[in-house]
């Protein structure tokens, strides 16, 4: 699986930005998707998570009740909507596919480029 994130930019505070990313491969429906984030200095750290049908996600406590993250089987692709967007939010957002549900990035056996979001107060 080749994965191609992409809806990075950037972004005023409490404003909303929409992050893509875009799978290659006919088993994209059959991976649970992730979205991590790296904050200059600090360490790769989970964002959310989809399982492969849809029915379960799961959201670091920083972004609960503001980050979703749909996915599309059929246009391969799984987002993260980012609502009320904070200056701490600001890293390089990675998605990320595994073969089982987690939220443990070391599981995760495919991963994106990585998409810049700043957030400017």
């Amino acid at each position: 699986v080749q994965l191609q994130a992409s809806g990075g930019g950037l972004v005023q505070a409490g404003n909303s930005l929409r992050l893509s990313c875009a799978a290659s491969g006919r088993t994209f429906s059959s991976y649970t998707m992730g979205w991590f984030r790296q904050a200059p200095g600090k360490e790769r750290e989970f964002v959310a998570t989809i399982s492969w049908s849809g029915d379960y996600t799961d959201y670091a406590d920083s972004v609960k009740d503001r980050f979703t993250i749909p996915r599309d089987n059929a246009k391969n692709t799984v987002y993260l909507q980012m609502n009320s967007l904070k200056p701490e939010d600001t890293a390089v957002y990675y998605c990320a596919a595994a073969e089982y549900y987690t939220r443990t990035a070391g599981a995760y056996d495919y991963w994106g480029q990585g998409t810049l979001v700043t957030v400017s107060s």
